[in-house]
């Protein structure tokens, strides 16, 4: 070997002992107080970790809702915290509650990661339903929708998660149960929402417009009501049912409206016809011209020329549906879709009559 190799050699050697040398050599004394080791994550028990993936894996399609409201004193405007809403789809729809966004000048969206966006559109809203879709501008992998699960298949005690921002605390989970199905509540404009869920899962102020998820972190319903007299959680929400939403949503965003399945009729509003003496059923008021009533030979009240009148058909059953009032007429029909053929039981003349009348569009 030359002297010349031996010396490359033996050069590397002290070089790379240099190295290791400064690597592990021990540190200098430090001054400083002492750090305490960080502690060791808790060990989860299998439901804890099953809440806690349902919540990572969920609480990114969870938004939080902003308004713009001027002061009707000083004209000063002020940004709100509102509620709670779901990122529907990755082309920016957001669904939340109708009430969430009533009387808002501006509505802004904050998203999982703070980004927030201004609404370009409100894309239709439902007040019948409490519901309301909304469109902003973000990036497709900013938005994470939302998985909606079947609400036709809960059972009374299965497990509910509400996730959303009470009080302006965003990403609050609350756990409780599936307490009742079936309930009624009444919307902003009076009708009666049907198959409402009943939860004992915490739902406050902001929460409105937020999921209620499965165990499994499907949205089964979108939190919208408490039962409370003083405005707090009283421990009894409210959510509509995720078929409704969904139901309600597709046709939001296929015609910007919901599509009625109804007969094309007027009636007589409930307090004026109990005054008139009805205790049960529709009384109908007019019958639109080619409307689908009007092909089934249903009648509204006829007016004569000496000034007598002769009052309109009383509809009492649609299909095994019984009619009681107006509410249960529009919440029947909303169990069908447009173009189906019911049954319609209805009473002239003292007499009960039955035809069969196909369900057309109405507004």
């Amino acid at each position: 070997m030359s002297k010349e190799s031996l010396r490359t050699i033996i050069c590397s050697a002290i070089a790379a002992a240099c190295v290791a040398c400064w690597v592990t050599r021990e540190p200098e004394p430090d001054s400083s107080p002492p750090v305490a080791e960080a502690a060791d994550a808790p060990e989860l028990d299998p439901e804890e970790s099953r809440l806690v993936a349902t919540f990572e894996r969920s609480a990114p399609s969870v938004v939080f809702i902003l308004v713009l409201r001027r002061d009707v004193f000083s004209f000063d405007v002020e940004t709100v915290p509102r509620g709670s809403g779901v990122v529907w789809d990755q082309e920016g729809h957001i669904v939340t509650n109708c009430h969430v966004i009533e009387g808002a000048e501006a509505i802004g969206v904050t998203l999982f990661d703070q980004s927030s966006y201004p609404v370009e559109k409100v894309v239709g809203v439902s007040p019948e339903k409490d519901l309301a879709v909304l469109r902003i501008k973000a990036p497709r992998e900013k938005l994470h929708p939302v998985r909606t699960g079947d609400s036709d298949r809960l059972r009374v005690g299965m497990t509910a998660l509400a996730i959303g921002n009470p009080f302006g605390l965003d990403n609050t989970l609350t756990k409780g149960i599936v307490s009742a199905l079936g309930r009624e509540m009444a919307s902003r404009v009076g009708r009666t929402i049907t198959d409402v869920i009943q939860t004992d899962a915490a739902i406050n102020p902001g929460n409105s417009g937020g999921p209620l998820l499965s165990s499994s972190g499907e949205m089964i319903g979108l939190n919208t009501a408490i039962l409370s007299g003083s405005g707090s959680s009283a421990g009894i929400g409210f959510a509509v049912p995720s078929n409704t939403v969904k139901r309600v949503v597709t046709q939001i965003l296929e015609h910007g409206r919901v599509i009625q399945p109804g007969l094309g009729i007027y009636f007589v509003r409930d307090p004026l016809a109990r005054r008139w003496g009805l205790k049960k059923g529709v009384l109908l008021q007019r019958v639109l011209p080619g409307s689908s009533a009007e092909r089934a030979g249903l009648r509204g009240i006829r007016y004569f020329r000496d000034g007598s009148l002769a009052p309109g058909d009383i509809i009492v059953k649609i299909d095994e549906h019984e009619i009681d009032d107006s509410n249960a007429l529009l919440n029947t029909l909303d169990r069908y879709q447009v173009g189906d053929v019911v049954e319609v039981t209805f009473i002239r003349d003292g007499k009960t009559n039955k035809v069969r009348a196909r369900l057309q569009a109405v507004d």
